[in-house]
């Protein structure tokens, strides 16, 4: 089991430490619906460090990251971010990922800690165009600051306007005393703030000014499962839950980052899977009664018959009502269409929404 940088910072805390993707990880720390709230409501603070950095350089880095990754990197000017996938062979996702132009020919991938050994493996199994690759995710730390008052508890830490950010935008600049920080206004909770990227050897430092900088607005560390609350309200796909090597993304709902106007893995079979219309579909559902669908319950219809399953589900912290998502056949897979989830012997009664769940 491996630790971050922080590991031994958040036992200090009182954190509940879980393994999580081979790493030591605090689930929580307080509570979830508490931390939820957090982020919602003020500012949180998560260690993500977790998360893998693959550098892509060279004169053919475009080429190949163009090959391997759905949506179209082509377009992204130094200080844009992309969010993507990378398709397989078999019509299934390998992983998703965020795409940063750092400069001319040199890009950073993120990906999922889960994914970090086959998503290496996987991009350079593409790499003949000779595009240098390094491995940073050992050496590198990632924090999420998220929450309506990140930008305003953040601002003392840096001389750039973070205001001035825009979403999916990111700097390199000064943090918390540390030059050649990426400031990236990326997340995955739907209120806003940023990530930071750091060194291994700089992360304590940032830690502790940002909660320095961040006590009088409240700010509070915020655990996993919170984290996974907070993107479910958003409707944002988990890899491993909603997305896997059998799931295509055009029926998740990826087809927006699958960009036809060029060539990649796969892509003749998901266009043709587009213009076609595939079988099932990925919902996003609320519960018309009280109840908690899980991962894995099956969803029927009103005779009982299995027309999908629950990939993701959970009590919403802030809309107090069951929501989820899960893949049904096509029939049922039309804004509010009536649906049942099957939990244990009961056929809870839901209906189809259009994400996200929380409108903020």
């Amino acid at each position: 089991m491996k630790d971050t940088a922080l590991s031994t910072t958040h036992e200090a805390l009182g954190a509940k430490m879980v393994p999580f993707a081979g790493y030591n990880m605090p689930v929580q720390y307080e509570g979830v619906n508490a931390e939820h709230e957090t982020v919602r409501k003020a500012v949180g603070v998560f260690d993500v460090s977790h998360m893998g950095e693959f550098l892509i350089e060279g004169p053919n880095a475009l080429a190949l990251i163009q090959k391997v990754s759905s949506n179209d990197a082509a377009k992204l000017d130094i200080g844009n971010a992309q969010y993507s996938c990378l398709p397989n062979d078999d019509n299934g996702v390998v992983d998703d990922l965020i795409i940063y132009k750092l400069k001319e020919e040199t890009y950073l991938l993120v990906v999922n800690a889960s994914n970090i050994e086959k998503d290496w493996n996987w991009i350079a199994s593409k790499n003949d165009v000779g595009a240098e690759m390094r491995n940073l995710s050992e050496d590198y730390s990632l924090l999420a600051i998220q929450g309506p008052k990140a930008v305003e508890a953040m601002q003392s830490l840096t001389s750039h306007d973070l205001s001035a950010i825009k979403f999916y935008n990111f700097i390199v600049g000064d943090f918390a005393g540390i030059e050649n920080v990426i400031i990236s206004a990326t997340g995955y909770t739907g209120s806003g703030g940023f990530e930071i990227y750091c060194k291994n050897t700089e992360v304590k430092q940032v830690w502790d000014k940002v909660f320095e900088a961040g006590a009088e607005f409240g700010i509070k560390p915020i655990g996993l499962a919170a984290r996974d609350t907070l993107r479910l309200e958003m409707g944002y796909c988990l890899y491993g839950n909603d997305i896997d090597d059998t799931t295509s993304p055009i029926e998740a709902g990826l087809s927006w980052v699958c960009k036809f106007n060029k060539e990649f893995t796969n892509s003749e079979a998901l266009k043709a899977e587009k213009e076609n219309k595939p079988e099932r579909k990925l919902v996003a559902f609320k519960l018309d009664e009280r109840g908690i669908p899980r991962h894995g319950y099956p969803i029927v219809d009103a005779e009982g018959q299995t027309i999908g399953e629950v990939t993701s589900g959970t009590m919403s912290p802030s809309l107090s009502i069951g929501i989820g998502m899960g893949y049904v056949t096509k029939a049922y897979a039309a804004v509010d269409s009536k649906i049942f989830i099957q939990v244990r012997k009961k056929a809870i009664p839901a209906t189809v929404v259009k994400p996200p769940f929380y409108k903020g």
